[in-house]
């Protein structure tokens, strides 16, 4: 059994990764689970706030949920060819104060999907997040890749995966990582 953090990184109501989540937390092998967490309510970082108030609610909440885990999923989307500012800013926050890096993160082993309206769905983005997991010292898996381009077609307005092929890939894809993840 393992227990999956899911993380979307945007805040939008109809959010392709939010929805590719759900669609995730559908398909995981049978005794594993993904608990979907959100990063709405967590401000931009301000050390002056850090020093005065500590970690907003939001922060720890995701903090301990994360610490909780046995492996994190994040599902990024691509702004302007990289990762969205709002989800680095969370990850900010959740290795503040430094000395959390370790308990939070330190060699958690975490994987990477996404979903764009574009054509090349979150290549670059998935790609920026590498130095970023580096440096938190976390335990990439590399044993697959999950792209979704043009999202609009293969989710229904619902927000429901309807795409046969990509709901193939992301069972693959989920069962893979746990495997990792248990490994």
């Amino acid at each position: 059994m393992a227990k999956i953090v899911g993380i979307a990184g945007s805040l939008r109501a109809g959010s392709f990764n939010a929805a590719l989540l759900r669609a995730a937390a559908g398909v995981m092998p049978g005794g594993s689970t993904l608990d979907i967490a959100t990063i709405k309510g967590i401000p931009l970082y301000d050390g002056d706030v850090e020093e005065k108030e500590g970690s907003p609610p939001a922060v720890q909440d995701l903090k301990n949920r994360i610490m909780a885990c046995d492996g994190v999923l994040l599902a990024t989307p691509e702004y302007n060819n990289s990762m969205p500012g709002v989800f680095k800013n969370a990850i900010d926050w959740l290795s503040r104060p430094s000395t959390d890096i370790v308990r939070v993160f330190g060699n958690r082993p975490i994987a990477i999907i996404g979903a764009s309206p574009g054509g090349f769905g979150t290549v670059l983005s998935q790609a920026a997040w590498l130095p970023v997991l580096r440096t938190l010292g976390m335990r990439p898996w590399f044993g697959g890749r999950l792209l979704v381009p043009r999202a609009a077609s293969v989710f229904s307005d619902a927000g429901d995966l309807v795409d046969e092929k990509i709901k193939a890939q992301l069972q693959q894809f989920v069962h893979d990582f746990v495997d990792f993840v248990k490994s």
